[in-house]
């Protein structure tokens, strides 16, 4: 289903937070005439118009006669804006939660919004947004089966349901993203480290030898320009995967850590960053030079 088709069918969706997913996603979508959104910073409400999306004056107002609701905040937010706009929720929508944040945080999430009369949600949002309706999403939650018809309806295509409780799909997202947000810590601290002992070159190519899908170049660079964009976003998320394995009694010892590498290179606000590994690397030693956080570069 594309775009416009499905503008025949779409519910009435309200977005809340509208930073680069939400943006996308309407882009998107073309959901002129059923779409509206709230977001706490003022610049993304002004940008709302340039997606089709009706800037509402307030939350409530932007919630108001909403069928489905997409909650796209940052993870250290995903709770309090379920608990402080579940009460100006339509009896029977949907809240879509497609914050990457533990189990648990959603489940307190899920009591909010069903105690104000409202159905609950986990979807787990499974790629980069830039994917736009096109992105993985896991579903799981009792109404996971009607949440997958609108989102299709609103045109996403890529939709599964994983299961009937609520964490379920964030249980799959965070499993996933110790690994993977993990990696990416990691080819930080062992780039910094190659590249001040002077044998990054070669580190590289000792890896390049025992791993041939992609270089090691290539994947350092790749690993440090979305640290360096989304690392902020991402040591939040890892927060909420150390606070997952800390429920199923696991100590998150590399996980933590993540937290940290992620968010000191997220801090350091090199936007954009320089293309390839070595100018990202001068960047860094440049910035914290300067007085930024991160100094092993």
């Amino acid at each position: 289903m594309n775009a416009q088709d499905s503008n025949t069918t779409a519910p009435r969706v309200a977005l809340i937070g509208f930073g680069e997913a939400g943006s996308f996603f309407a882009r998107a979508g073309g959901w002129a005439g059923h779409a509206s959104g709230w977001d706490l910073l003022p610049d993304r409400r002004a940008a709302m118009a340039d997606c089709q999306v009706e800037a509402g004056s307030d939350a409530a107002a932007a919630l108001s006669g909403a069928e489905l609701v997409l909650s796209l905040v940052t993870a250290d937010q995903a709770l309090k804006a379920a608990q402080d706009y579940a009460p100006s929720l339509p009896k029977g929508a949907l809240f879509c939660d497609m914050n990457s944040v533990a189990p648990g945080t959603k489940q307190a999430a899920a009591k909010a919004v069903e105690a104000a009369g409202g159905h609950y949600v986990d979807v787990a949002v499974m790629a980069p947004a830039d994917k736009s309706l096109a992105v993985p999403l896991l579903i799981a939650g009792a109404q996971a089966a009607e949440a997958e018809a609108m989102l299709r309806a609103l045109g996403f295509t890529n939709t599964r349901i994983v299961g009937s409780e609520i964490g379920q799909a964030s249980a799959i997202k965070l499993c996933r993203s110790v690994m993977v947000k993990g990696l990416e810590a990691l080819t930080a601290e062992m780039v910094f480290a190659a590249n001040k002992a002077g044998v990054l070159g070669e580190v590289l190519a000792s890896l390049d030898a025992s791993e041939k899908q992609i270089g090691w170049t290539t994947r350092a660079d790749y690993n440090l320009d979305r640290m360096l964009i989304h690392g902020q976003r991402r040591s939040a998320e890892m927060a909420e995967a150390a606070r997952m394995l800390r429920d199923l009694g696991i100590d998150p010892l590399m996980t933590d850590n993540t937290v940290s590498r992620q968010q000191a290179l997220g801090q350091l606000g090199i936007s954009p960053p320089p293309d390839g590994l070595a100018a990202k690397l001068t960047a860094i030693n440049d910035r914290t030079a300067s007085g930024g956080e991160e100094s092993e570069a």
